[in-house]
This record gives structure tokens, sequence and C-alpha cells, in this order.
């Protein structure tokens, strides 16, 4: 049993949203008890007390839309590559990097992401992978690792036309291979979940996406990416004679289980189809940025009623920083500075963690009785009084996520101090950066 504070306890629960010198109680993986601190040191005295020294103590973050797979392209310059447009982003990188990804670099890809996560206090994922140059038994490497780091993980690999039928054929099978270890597995680990990844529309042709349905018995959601850019959606009116959701939804991809990644070129009725089939939507505003491909219309997605989640694209791992980002870009979109502020934080406190507990079947990114044991501290000393009503904006313009010293996930901790419990990071990161140097050796030849 560990009994963490004291600290100033952010719970996200409206019934009690912050206790001044409050403390959490855990026992196994779960959390038993919140309140104040002197009177759970004295109802659990045999707890083990993780001395939280006054600090911020709030639910850990939750990341729906990850890359582990672009981990290693960090630093990366690829010779002759100086795209003008997102189509010759991911063929000159993304599906270049992917294409020579083998069982080793996966791994190494998932160990500097994973650890970026704990210490960036972000404790639940939602990945989209791909490695092409090897694919059989990779979403399981990768979840060798969530379990080592204690991240708990919904996986899916992307299934798409681009290298031809065969390599198609391997993702379809890695992905419903990896669905039947997920129904199997010891529920005693880290938590595990499994989605059927889908690339973009315009690398999945009508066979292909008939072949997925046909092999998805499990009935796995899908994970997609959704009119990033506005090519997308050019492809499926040539080819097609109508929009990306809409060839979607008539192709009985959308629904309920869903996740349609940035939609940023989705017209009106598109999203009233997101709607009307109640599939979710994930915002990752740096990538969108960085890769200038636009901004989704934010204000008309929640305006109308789409669940709308936070994720980062694999940009980073920092949930604060793509928070951030957000509150920005929704402004910057509109035209309107007093937008955003309701909109955002619901995008990362509420639906994310509400994505979660729909894959994962437990409460999380909340802290109550009964909810998983995933609790972070952050050291943030604020200049101004700090509310139950104003902690977003403390968050906003004074936090980030290297702000964490602790992570606890399932009950276990992970990383107390800025200290990693039982992992050598020094030696893992030395792995890392050999396995990165000969890819990069790779991709450079």
């Amino acid at each position: 049993m560990l009994l963490l504070g004291e600290g100033t306890v952010i719970t996200r629960n409206p019934a009690q949203p912050m206790i001044t010198r409050g403390a959490v109680v855990m026992d196994g993986k779960t959390i038993i008890a919140v309140g104040g601190y002197d009177e759970l040191k004295a109802k659990y005295p045999d707890a083990t007390v993780i001395n939280a020294h006054g600090k911020l103590i709030m639910p850990a973050f939750i990341n729906a839309h990850h890359h582990i797979y672009s981990a290693l392209a960090r630093g990366l310059a690829l010779p002759n590559y100086n795209p003008t447009n997102f189509n010759e982003i991911l063929e000159g990188m993304w599906f270049y990097l992917d294409n020579n990804l083998n069982r080793n670099s996966v791994w190494a890809s998932a160990v500097a992401t994973y650890m970026a996560c704990i210490e960036n206090g972000v404790t639940t994922i939602f990945d989209h992978h791909a490695s092409y140059g090897e694919t059989a038994g990779s979403l399981s490497v990768i979840g060798d690792v969530a379990k080592e780091f204690g991240v708990r993980s919904c996986l899916c690999y992307e299934v798409s036309d681009r290298n031809g039928q065969e390599a198609m054929e391997a993702a379809v099978a890695e992905n419903v291979r990896f669905g039947k270890t997920v129904k199997e597995a010891d529920p005693e680990d880290i938590e595990l979940a499994a989605m059927f990844g889908l690339h973009a529309s315009f690398t999945l042709s009508p066979a292909t996406l008939d072949y997925v349905r046909t092999q998805n018995t499990d009935g796995l959601g899908y994970h997609i990416h959704v009119a990033e850019g506005i090519s997308d959606e050019e492809d499926s009116i040539v080819k097609y004679g109508k929009r990306v959701v809409n060839r979607l939804y008539d192709e009985g991809i959308l629904g309920p289980t869903t996740i349609t990644g940035h939609c940023i070129h989705i017209d009106a009725d598109e999203l009233s189809i997101l709607k009307k089939t109640d599939t979710m939507v994930v915002h990752n505003p740096e990538s969108n940025m960085g890769n200038a491909v636009g901004a989704p219309d934010i204000l008309a997605m929640t305006k109308a009623g789409l669940r709308v989640g936070l994720g980062t694209d694999g940009y980073t791992s920092d949930m604060l920083e793509s928070y951030k980002a957000a509150n920005c870009l929704v402004k910057h979109r509109s035209g309107l500075p007093n937008q955003g502020w309701v909109e955002i934080p619901t995008m990362l406190f509420d639906t994310n963690r509400k994505m979660a507990e729909q894959f994962f079947h437990i409460t999380t990114g909340i802290l109550t009785p009964g909810a998983a044991a995933d609790v972070i501290v952050m050291d943030y000393e604020p200049p101004t009084r700090l509310t139950a009503d104003n902690i977003n904006g403390h968050l906003l313009f004074g936090a980030n996520g290297m702000n964490v010293v602790t992570t606890i996930s399932n009950g276990v901790v992970r990383y107390q101090n800025r200290q990693w419990q039982g992992l050598d990071k020094q030696a893992l990161l030395g792995e890392v950066r050999e396995i990165a140097e000969e890819l990069w050796h790779q991709l450079k030849a």
C-alpha cells in the first residue's frame, strides 16, 4: 500500500476538485482513498509513504494518438530531403523510415518513447505503428516494452497499400494476431488493448478495405488518419466521387470504436457523419503546424458534440506541450482570443480519459477511489493564487511535462524525484543510440 502526500491534490473529480495538503492512497493497482494527508496517514499507518514535498499531485496524462515508430528520427537529416508538401514528407521521411525498421529498431523506438512518456507523466497511450521492414510480431515487441515501463497502451498496425499486396496482408495479419494476443493476456500485466490500424484513405483501395473487414473477425475498432492533408480529400473525390469521411462511412469503417486522427480538411457534411456515427476524433496541433497541413475546426467539432481528444502524433510525448499548442491554434484559426478555454481542457482532461476508459475498461485520468493508480507529482510553484477554478490556466501558462518529478502507474512507482526505479536509464539509452546509429547509416546509404 502506498500513500502519496502531502501535496495539493488536483483530482479532476468535480465533487472534490482540489485538496490542499492532501494525499492519495493506493493499494495494488487501485486508488482506495483521496483526502487530507493527516487523516489518511492516521487511517493507513502501515502504508509506505511517498513524499510529494508539498507539490502538485495529479492524475497521469493520456495521449490519444502517438507514433512510437518515429522516435529514432529525432535529429536525423536525410540527404536531398527538402519537402514542399505533406505527401513529400510522408514519402521522403516516414514511409522511408518505417520501411527500414526491424525488430531491434522497433524495440529502441519503444524504449525511447516510453521513457519520455513516464518522464512527462504519461501512463496511457494510443499508438499507431508501422515498421514495414519487419511487420510480424512488431506490436508484441512494443507491448513488451510497454509492460516494462508501465505505460498502458492501445496498439495497432498501420495497414496500407503503399508496399504492395503481400505487405498489406502482413499488416492485416499483425493486427489480427495482436488482437488475439491481447484477449489472452495475463490480467495482472499492465493493460494492453488492440485496435485495427489503417493508414489513410488515399493508401487504401476498396479491395483492401474489404479484405480488412473480412479479417477483422474480432470486431476491433479502427484507428485511421483522416484528411490530414488536402491530398487525402482530393484523392477520394477523384477516385471515388466522394469525400474521405463519406467513403469511410460507406466502407463501414466509422463508428463508436473508431478513432480518426486529424480531420483537418473535412466539411460540414463529413462532420455530421462523424457525429451521427459517434466516431472519435483526435487533434494533434504541433504535428499539424509542423507539417503545414492546416488546422481542424475544433470549435465546430466540439459545438457539434463530437468526441474530440488530444494527441501528439509522435511530435512529442509531452501532453502539456500539446495542450498549449492546441490552445493557441484554436485561437489562431478562429481569430478569436476568447475561444478554446473550455474546449481544449475538455479534450485533454475529459475526452482522453473517457477514450481510455472505453478501451481499457477501467477508470483512469481521475483521482477517486476505484480508479487506476496512475498518479504524478509536478514540481510547480504558483506565483499567484492556485484554486480549483484556475488550475487549467496555471498548467497552460506555467508548466510542461518536464515539471513531472514522480510518476506512478498501475500502483508501481516508476519514477521518483526524477530518479528511475528499477531501470538503468543510461544503459538503455546507450543501446537505443547504438541502434539509432545503425538505422541512420542504413537510411543515408
